[in-house]
Formats: structure tokens, C-alpha cells, sequence
């Protein structure tokens, strides 16, 4: 409504968008516009609601493999390539939370296709979902028995003496722990840490797991931590966006049509799939890496061996950090480069999240092609 003198009245909304104010037809179809999509609203929520609630649906972790060897829930899987030219294998390693399927999110935006086309030999370690039984199991174990086991299997099935580790978030600090406390062993002759947490100083997690109220010793003190816990933790890192925006995100992309379910559904499958935490693995991964910082202090020792980057000299290490990660930023990996004394040291920095850089929809042509590059020029070619 407006005045005698055609300047809206103080207070009165702004209408201007159903263009009611002169031609009548334009009003008309402006109202209609309005009402199109107010009614819209209530079919897209349940579009929105029947992409969440079928998430299980979606279909990932399917390439081809074999399992070469287990031992209790830890299994070594192959993937084998109609294409193979590069001599040495790679071992991909996640963390001891989220299960490693990530490596092979989904047909067509695939690590595992992407490496197996490029003509590499493939092999996965997968910890598998820990029960109370392995409670016991410490960060030592995985590094000193289950990674180096898995290491002796991969070579043995490939027939060869090195191997290429490409590790991931925790999976990166471990597999730089076991080229640091087995470089007498020379097995690793490359090394590849995405994303590795090594200087937790000033961190969101150090400030919480210094607080009084945490209590490591209480939190374990009935087994190990669930991985819905673990998964909360990390979306309080970001709660705004992990519980607000992105659902917002999706409803408005079901809304005009845009949203790339399989890419959405695939992803929501692999973030809510948490397995649980070892007590032991997690009372020691929180008091050494957070609480006590050791890896940067000099006292992280693994059965009573010191863990030492400067003992990295013969394999080449490319490190990879990404300039938008909030669970291991940049600044908490970088560190590693004075620590290593690798006489072959590459460090690429790339755009994106933690997750996002190597699993997301551009990751195929923003760092995957780099990484399968820097690794061919140290892989020999097959005999």
C-alpha cells in the first residue's frame, strides 16, 4: 500500500517482487510465481527427507578385490589391474575411525579405479569394525603388528621388496610410525601422508582433551569409544555447517533440481559408518598426540623404540596438505618436513577439506593425476 504520493508508508513490506503495483497481468503471474513455489515447498521437504532416510542404499566400495590376509579384524585386500606397468605396490591405509571405503567411494569417483587404471598394483588395509574384544589393541599394535604384517603380505603376494604407503588422516601418522620405526628394513620406498596430524599445538581437539573434565582414563574405563561419539566430536568442529547448512544445502538443490544424489548418498553412507575406537588405541592416540604432543616433543616410543622422522632417509615421501582442513590443518602437518630427512621430499598443497581434497567431485583432476605422477617416477616399470 502506498501513499498519496506514491512512496511506500513507513513499515509496510516490500511487494515489489509480486509486481502488483501497475500491470495487472505481470501481477497476476508474479502472485502465481509466489503461490508455484510456496506450494513446491512441502514436495521438496519429502524429496529432501526420502534422499536422507535411503542413504544405506547407495552403493559403494565396489570394486573388485580379494582378501589376502587377516588377522582378528584387520584384512588385506587386493585389487587387480588389467593394466599394470609399475613394479611396486601400493598399500592404502585410513584411519582407525570411518572405514577405508573412502579410497573407493563410488563407481566413476573411485582412488582405487583412478590407481588401478593408471596401471598400479593395489592393495587395502582395512581394520575392519573392533568389538570388545579388542579393546586391548594399541596404537604399538597397529603400527608394529598389524601394519607390518600387512606390509610382509603385500610384498609377498607382488613379488617384490618395496612397497608404495599411502597413508590418510591417522592412517598417514601411522604409516609414517612405521617407515620411521622399520627404515632399517628399507620395505617403503615411497611414502605418501595425506592430510597427517603430527603438531597438535593449539588445536580445537588439544584445547577439549586438555579440559579437567576429560578424563581419558573414565571415557575408556567401560571399552572402547563409539564411533557415534567420535562422529559428533567431529561435526562439533564445524556444528553450524555439519547440522544446518548442509541439510539447508540439499533441500535446496532437490528444490531446483541440481542435487547429484548417488554423489550425496554415497558420501552420507561412508561419514555415518563409525566404526568403533579400541579403548587402548584411543587412550593412547589422545594422551600421545594430544595431551602430550609426543611425535613433536621427541618421546613417542612404540615398544621401546623411539619414533624418530629423521630415521626417513632412503624413501621418498610426498607430503599432501589441503588449505581448508579443520581436523588436520595445514600448519599441524607441516612440521613433518623438518622432522623427515628424506633425501627425496615433495610437499603438494592443494584446495579443499580434509575429506573433500581427495574424495571430492574434483579431486580426480586436482590431485589425483599429481599423486599417481609423482609416484610413476619412483615405481620402476614392469618386468
Amino acid at each position: 500500500m502506498t501513499t498519496g504520493t506514491g512512496a511506500p508508508r513507513e513499515g509496510a513490506p516490500d511487494l515489489s517482487y509480486l509486481n502488483l503495483s501497475t500491470d495487472p497481468v505481470a501481477a497476476q503471474a508474479g502472485m502465481t510465481a509466489a503461490a508455484e513455489q510456496l506450494m513446491g515447498i512441502p514436495m521438496a521437504l519429502l524429496k529432501t527427507a526420502e534422499v536422507m532416510l535411503t542413504v544405506d542404499d547407495a552403493v559403494i566400495a565396489a570394486t573388485p578385490k580379494e582378501v589376502v590376509w587377516t588377522h582378528r579384524k584387520t584384512t588385506l585386500y587386493r585389487y587387480h589391474s588389467a593394466k599394470r606397468t609399475h613394479a611396486i605396490p601400493i598399500l592404502l591405509v585410513f584411519a582407525l575411525i570411518n572405514r577405508p571405503h573412502v579410497f573407493d567411494l563410488r563407481p566413476g569417483n573411485s582412488f582405487v579405479e583412478f590407481l588401478l587404471d593408471e596401471g598400479y598394483d593395489v592393495f587395502l588395509v582395512d581394520w575392519g569394525v573392533p568389538g570388545e574384544e579388542d579393546d586391548d589393541l594399541g596404537v604399538a599394535d597397529y603400527v608394529c603388528d598389524e601394519l607390518h604384517w600387512a606390509v610382509r603380505e603385500t610384498l609377498r603376494r607382488s613379488g617384490q621388496d618395496q612397497v608404495s604407503m599411502v597413508g590418510w588422516c591417522i592412517g598417514a601418522t601411522l604409516a609414517a610410525m612405521y617407515t620411521a620405526v622399520h627404515a632399517e628394513l628399507n620395505q617403503v620406498r615411497n611414502l605418501v601422508v595425506l592430510t597427517m596430524p603430527v603438531d597438535t599445538t593449539g588445536s580445537t581437539y588439544e584445547k577439549w582433551v586438555n579440559r579437567d573434565s576429560f578424563d581419558v582414563d573414565t571415557i575408556v574405563s567401560n571399552g572402547g569409544v563409539p564411533g557415534a561419539m567420535i562422529d559428533v566430536a567431529n561435526r562439533m568442529l564445524k556444528p553450524v555447517t555439519n547440522f544446518v547448512t548442509t541439510r539447508r544445502k540439499v533441500f535446496d538443490q532437490v528444490r531446483d533440481g541440481t542435487l547429484d544424489r548417488v554423489s550425496y548418498q554415497s558420501m552420507s553412507k561412508w561419514v555415518q559408518d563409525n566404526p568403533p575406537f579400541p579403548a587402548k588405541s584411543y587412550h593412547d592416540w589422545i594422551t600421545w598426540m594430544y595431551k602430550e604432543n609426543r611425535l613433536i616433543n621427541g618421546t613417542m616410543e612404540l615398544r621401546t623404540k623411539k619414533v624418530d622422522f629423521g630415521d626417513i632417509v632412503e624413501a621418498s615421501v610426498l607430503v599432501v596438505t589441503a588449505s581448508a582442513d579443520h581436523i588436520a590443518p595445514r600448519n599441524s602437518t607441516m612440521p613433518f618436513m623438518a622432522m623427515c630427512k628424506s633425501k627425496d621430499l615433495t610437499h603438494f598443497d592443494r584446495k579443499g577439506g580434509h575429506i573433500g581434497l581427495m574424495a571430492g567431485s574434483k579431486a580426480r583432476h586436482q590431485i589425483w593425476p599429481d599423486i599417481s605422477g609423482w609416484l610413476a617416477e619412483r615405481s620402476g616399470s614392469r618386468s
